[in-house]
């Protein structure tokens, strides 16, 4: 466990003289709120490494000895959330493991199944949901986490060997590329998210009620350090909202070992929902549904035909090739929605429009 800068200067040495780099992240998000990022695994040419990153130290030249290198990862999505979230870090290129298998076809693309299946090697479903803020990490948590990078390199040289046998490097490249993009993309705060599932069947009071119960459950998470689920979960949070409507025994339907602070902050803030004048009241959405044309239906089901018939010939996923929603807009129209498409799917579909 690197937790000290001069053991951390061996690291950085070691990443920076390796010709590959394997990386991967774990967070607390299981038990922590907001979430933080606990731990970096590396594996270079010289070993593999666990890189204490609530030690307080300064990880600059470490993130630098990254920064124009091809990154292995498997499953890179949450990592390089995290990684842009904490650090503001960014890589150049990545190497998706996952990613490679799933455009080869493979059924099972979880990194225990794909070590297995290539190397031999068995690999413990070990503790995906223990704490990574907790320290000292127990010997077991350690080989975990080490063994999520220790792979990644000969996997990614058999999965990239089978990617240009069949012509899809290039798809591999495109969508690694895609996926860099989407997560540097940092969403903006969305002043509606207190609107959930289910949220919609409330009347304007309800929806009072629901965003003044999701502020309260926000500030209690934060003061705690608990995911919001574990403060009052979604299901409850709805019937809360609905049962005050009709400004019924609320008292009820909470958790009876529920602590009479909670109890009173909730009360607290159903009472000042209920008081907020009429004017003031959220809106109900309206859903308006868009209503394809018969020519569009038509385009839609030939464009999803022709999609599944190319997932068939090439033995992967269709929603790989395109989601339900993006042949939605195609079918609308080819010539503006086209340019979303990333280039090896864009060729992919091309026959389509041509026939």
């Amino acid at each position: 466990m690197i937790g000290d800068v001069k053991r951390l200067e061996a690291v950085v040495a070691a990443a920076r003289s390796s010709s590959w780099i394997a990386v991967d992240t774990e967070a607390d998000s299981l038990h922590a709120y907001p979430e933080k990022l606990c731990l970096i695994q590396l594996s270079v040419q010289s070993g593999d490494f666990l890189v204490d990153t609530l030690a307080g130290m300064d990880l600059g030249k470490l993130l630098d000895s990254l920064r124009n290198r091809e990154l292995i990862f498997h499953g890179a999505d949450y990592d390089l959330r995290m990684l842009r979230k904490t650090f503001h870090f960014v890589p150049s290129s990545i190497f998706d493991t996952m990613t490679a298998a799933r455009l080869l076809g493979y059924k099972q693309f979880g990194l225990g199944h794909l070590v297995e299946r290539h190397l031999g090697v068995k690999l413990e479903k070990g503790p995906q949901k223990m704490n990574w803020a907790r320290r000292p990490l127990t010997p077991r948590m350690e080989e975990y986490a080490r063994n999520d990078t220790r792979y990644l390199k000969p996997l990614s040289d058999i999965l990239r060997e089978e990617l240009e046998r069949k012509g899809r490097l290039s798809w591999q490249k495109e969508t690694c590329q895609q996926l860099i993009t989407d997560c540097a993309d940092i969403p903006t705060a969305n002043r509606d998210q207190w609107r959930m599932k289910g949220s919609d069947r409330l009347d304007p009071r309800g929806l009072a009620v629901l965003r003044e119960l999701w502020k309260w459950r926000e500030k209690e998470a934060i003061a705690v350090n608990k995911p919001p689920f574990f403060v009052l979960n979604h299901d409850l949070l709805l019937r809360l909202a609905h049962e005050a409507e009709g400004i019924k025994h609320i008292e009820k339907i909470l958790p009876p070992r529920m602590s009479s602070r909670r109890r009173e902050g909730i009360l607290l803030a159903i009472t000042h929902a209920q008081n907020i004048p009429e004017a003031e009241l959220p809106n109900k959405r309206v859903n308006v549904l868009y209503q394809p044309t018969l020519a569009e239906q038509k385009r839609f089901t030939a464009l999803r035909q022709f999609r599944d018939k190319r997932s068939v010939e090439h033995e992967i996923d269709p929603t790989l090739i395109a989601s339900r929603s993006t042949l939605v807009l195609l079918s609308q129209d080819w010539e503006k929605y086209k340019a979303d498409l990333m280039a090896w799917q864009r060729e992919l579909l091309t026959g389509a429009i041509l026939e």
